[in-house]
């Protein structure tokens, strides 16, 4: 059996700690796929095929040949089916993560009985990082450095000052 596991999320934008699960995954499984999920609930700042473009370069960068970025709606488990993997990634920031998360787990496995979720824990540098804070800083300006890849910066900004001026 193949060794290949899902990634799942918005990834809107990407942060540098989603790409950090993404490299630490890639050295564990033989194939890992970034599945940005389209929601038709949400207002996302950025496109799916932005999403998609954002992510490429970036896991093009890092030289991270085992990652196929691709998007999926409906429910996770048909996804993974679908590509055939036996994993699927959940990132954790924080103790407060783990409950929905693990809700989500036990439902996943309850769909797709050969599937396991597979838990990490993100860097410390990267604990308090999520996409809704990184909107939340472009949105009034502030420094971006660190938080993201340094060539989405540009983009993240020029977004957050169009959707403001709605």
């Amino acid at each position: 059996m193949k060794n290949i596991a899902v990634y799942p999320g918005s990834f809107d934008p990407v942060t540098n700690g989603h790409l950090d699960i993404i490299k630490r995954a890639s050295r564990i499984f033989e194939k890992v796929y970034v599945a940005i999920l389209t929601n038709s609930s949400k207002s996302p700042m950025f496109s799916v095929s932005e999403r998609i473009d954002m992510l490429e370069r970036s896991i093009a960068a890092k030289g991270l040949t085992n990652v196929v970025v691709a998007s999926f709606d409906g429910l996770l488990v048909d996804f993974v089916a679908d590509k055939k993997a036996n994993v699927i990634i959940k990132g954790l920031r924080a103790v407060s993560d783990f409950e929905y998360e693990f809700q989500m787990a036990l439902m996943n496995h309850k769909l797709l009985k050969d599937v396991e979720t597979l838990f990490m824990m993100t860097s410390n540098k990267y604990s308090y990082l999520s996409s809704s804070i990184v909107k939340e800083v472009a949105k009034y300006g502030g420094n971006l450095d660190g938080l993201v890849p340094e060539d989405l910066i540009p983009e993240i900004i020029q977004r957050a000052v169009q959707v403001n001026k709605k």
